[in-house]
């Protein structure tokens, strides 16, 4: 039997990427997945289709984030999913693109990348408690970007760290009924969606240069920390952010 066998879990922003990515491994490991999209219901297809054909138990559930009642939308389709059942893991991965520069990112850009990647987790989270049974694991998915200086990225950063901050102190809260809650930040990751932006020429050399493990990061191996964090093994890690960037930029090399 599998470590997840008979757990429940929601993934955000399952439609391609790192997020389709986790929730094929989560049901890899026996969990029943509610694949989130917010626009792309051919994704989200996909990643259903994907794990039920290896076996496992999936659907799909559409939200658009950042909009009014985006919350409320979507836990309408996750408790009609959930049919009674509990949640027992929740992974919170959709997230809006860099804005840009300082110079350039415009007050409704800056507005929207807080509406999808703070507001709406935070809200999610809220939402789910009820339905999480004790001893639950929540993730979400947090960047690189907080501990390096990106000037393409301000507004971006921003987001991901009042994410980390959430999930530090939402841990100190929920830790009494055995809920772990922690943040997992990729690095340079290549996927599917955003192949094209690596073929920059000398972009994916000098992303490897910089990085400990010397090559570009895959959705899988943010997958697999993600599933770790779900899994009963990580029942004494919380409040943590991990970087899961294979060392993107811990110094030069001397």
């Amino acid at each position: 039997m599998s470590e997840l066998t008979g757990r429940t879990a929601l993934v955000t922003g399952a439609s391609r990427g790192i997020g389709r990515a986790i929730a094929i491994r989560l049901a890899a490991r026996g969990a029943m997945i509610i694949v989130h999209f917010g626009t792309d219901k051919e994704g989200a297809s996909t990643t259903v289709d994907e794990i039920r054909r290896a076996g496992g138990t999936a659907l799909a559930v559409g939200a658009e984030l950042g909009v009014d009642n985006d919350v409320e939308t979507l836990f309408a389709g996750v408790e009609s999913g959930l049919a009674g059942q509990p949640l027992d893991i929740l992974v919170n991965n959709a997230a809006a693109a860099p804005a840009g520069p300082l110079g350039a990112t415009t007050p409704a850009e800056f507005d929207h990348l807080f509406a999808v990647n703070v507001r709406a987790p935070y809200f999610i989270i809220q939402r789910a408690l009820p339905l999480l049974r004790d001893g639950g694991r929540i993730v979400t998915i947090s960047s690189v970007a907080t501990r390096m200086a990106n000037t393409t990225q301000t507004s971006f950063a921003m987001t991901k760290g009042a994410i980390e901050t959430m999930s530090m102190t939402l841990a100190n809260e929920l830790g009494v009924r055995g809920i772990t809650v922690n943040a997992v930040a990729p690095g340079a990751t290549r996927t599917e969606a955003n192949a094209a932006f690596f073929e920059a020429p000398g972009l994916a050399e000098m992303i490897t240069g910089t990085t400990a493990l010397h090559r570009l990061g895959g959705a899988d191996d943010v997958a697999d920390v993600v599933t770790f964090l779900a899994s009963d093994a990580a029942r004494w890690i919380t409040g943590q952010v991990i970087d899961a960037s294979g060392g993107l930029f811990l110094g030069p090399r001397i």
